[in-house]
């Protein structure tokens, strides 16, 4: 694979998490270089000629009418770091950080913020070194920039602030003393380009979009095992039912319930029973899945536009131009991810569901999925939890870019709070890997009792390797356990890679339409 390269090509989501975990080099080309280079001598022309540049020659926010002199341009920069640096909370994880450093790096070299080269380079340096700001959480109200969160990621740049390094939070400066490493003294505009911008929030996008994305294939394959386990029907899954309402999810989800569900004994067994019906939770799984598939890509188009953008204030056009206007403002994304933060949410909603639908002791099932109820409890606490995790995701789905508080004076009179969206979806998406993990083991419990009848070949090989994993519940035990291994499952991707593996072996091909749309990140 060739190296990535920086403000040049089109980033995504998938090569921005490549080039954060190294299977992807990223570099500055020569054509790159220049353009930075001469953004930056455009900068130096406007200090000189003394005509009064936003954030260049004047102050920010409500004292942009106070004037700087050239010979305090330095200090100004250096101190916006200093003043911005106000966030609070408890570190964002090294990969967010990573990510953060990654998304400023292409965006400044577009070659339209001004910066040196010089500062370009210290940042990949930072990022191909491992050694990863440390940034609080919380300070954002995603407007005018991710300002405090930005301000804490470049502090190292001028010897403060902590970075993590092998494993350890140190000082900045004992880390360079120790290394051999000057900090930088910023140029002109610097400062305001390191700390205007979206990639605090654009970094917790990357991660839902990847997360979530994994909870989307993982939540059709749980439901396509819970349909076998409660011997659901596969008609409301039609190819020409989807074609007459044709939303992408929809049809997409439809055509992977078809694949994974072919040729199974099970839904044979029972294909002219008398039931006419299933509930929502099985008959409307592509309405509901397809939604959160169609947030998921609407969200992914989304990043990949901000991922390619400037996102600084002011943007230097050319020598003779420097545009004061908005492109640090999070609402496109902080919209999109409040949205997300509902899809994820309802495919919690609807796996509790069916969770719950399995225990009720019907459709051939024994009450609470075992035999011997009464001195056993059966699955019935593990729905418990995942009730209380679906119940949280519903009171964090309050959309944060619903709500604007005024900052900096009035200057700053309407912000997007986005990196609060960001923060949230995480976290929707972090209790859906633990309710799907819930629904993995009961539907794996329910499937069991259909034997001796068989899957089609994909779920039974999902139900074998869970079985290596988690044995047969034949009794009580220490369900949190089983539950710790499940969301283990989950989080590593492990049961679509195994589908692709056997599907590739046995020559089978998904009957899914937009697989490019949505298989790919």
């Amino acid at each position: 694979m060739n190296d990535f390269l920086y403000g040049e090509e089109t980033l995504t989501a998938a090569k921005a998490l490549a080039i954060s975990n190294k299977t992807l080099k990223a570099k500055l080309s020569k054509k790159t270089i220049d353009k930075v280079k001469e953004s930056a001598t455009h900068v130096h022309r406007m200090v000189e000629r003394g005509e009064p540049v936003y954030g260049i020659n004047t102050g920010f926010g409500p004292l942009c009418t106070t004037s700087i002199s050239a010979d305090e341009t330095k200090i100004l920069q250096r101190n916006i770091l200093q003043s911005h640096s106000v966030g609070v909370g408890e570190p964002i994880n090294t990969q967010i950080a990573k990510l953060m450093l990654i998304t400023k790096v292409h965006a400044l070299a577009k070659g339209h913020s001004g910066v040196r080269i010089e500062t370009l380079e210290r940042i990949i340096w930072h990022i191909n070194q491992d050694i990863i700001p440390v940034v609080p959480s919380q300070g954002s109200v995603g407007a005018s920039g991710d300002l405090a969160p930005l301000s804490h990621l470049f502090l190292p740049l001028i010897g403060l602030g902590k970075v993590q390094f092998k494993g350890k939070i140190v000082a900045t400066s004992e880390l360079f003393q120790e290394l051999g490493v000057r900090s930088l003294d910023l140029g002109p505009k610097e400062g305001l380009a390191l700390i205007n911008g979206t990639q605090f929030i654009l970094a917790h996008s990357i991660l839902v979009l990847d997360r979530l994305q994994n909870c989307l294939k993982q939540a059709d394959i749980i439901g396509a095992m819970m349909l076998e386990g409660l011997q659901g029907s596969l008609s409301p899954f039609h190819e020409k039912l989807h074609l007459l309402r044709p939303f992408k999810g929809n049809q997409h989800v439809a055509g992977r319930i078809r694949t994974l569900l072919k040729g199974s004994e099970i839904l044979e067994d029972h294909i002219d029973c008398d039931r006419v019906q299933d509930p929502y939770s099985l008959r409307c799984i592509p309405q509901v899945h397809g939604a959160s598939r169609n947030t998921w890509l609407h969200l992914k188009e989304l990043v990949e536009i901000e991922l390619n953008s400037v996102t600084d204030n002011p943007i230097i056009l050319d020598e003779n131009n420097a545009i004061s206007g908005g492109n640090f403002h999070g609402q496109p994304l902080a919209m999109a991810l409040d949205y997300a933060a509902l899809a994820t949410s309802e495919l919690g909603n609807i796996s509790d569901r069916r969770i719950y639908l399995a225990l009720e002791g019907g459709h051939g099932l024994p009450q609470l999925l075992m035999q011997d109820t009464g001195i056993n409890s059966g699955y019935m606490i593990l729905q418990y939890t995942s009730a209380a995790l679906a119940s949280e995701n519903k009171s964090l789905c309050f959309p944060a870019s619903a709500d604007s508080i005024p900052t900096s004076m009035g200057q700053e009179d309407h912000v997007s709070m986005g990196s609060i969206s960001g923060r949230k979806a995480l976290q929707i998406v972090g209790n859906l890997e633990k309710i799907l993990a819930i629904e993995l083991l009961t539907a794996a419990q329910a499937f069991e009792f259909r034997r001796p009848l068989k899957s089609g070949v994909l779920l039974d090989e999902v139900h074998k390797y869970l079985r290596t994993k988690v044995t047969f519940a034949e009794s009580d035990r220490v369900f949190a356990d089983d539950i710790e291994i499940a969301i283990g499952i989950i989080r590593s991707g492990t049961i679509p890679q195994l589908i692709d593996g056997v599907m590739q072996e046995k020559n089978i091909a998904w009957s899914t339409p937009f697989r490019n749309e949505f298989d790919t990140l």
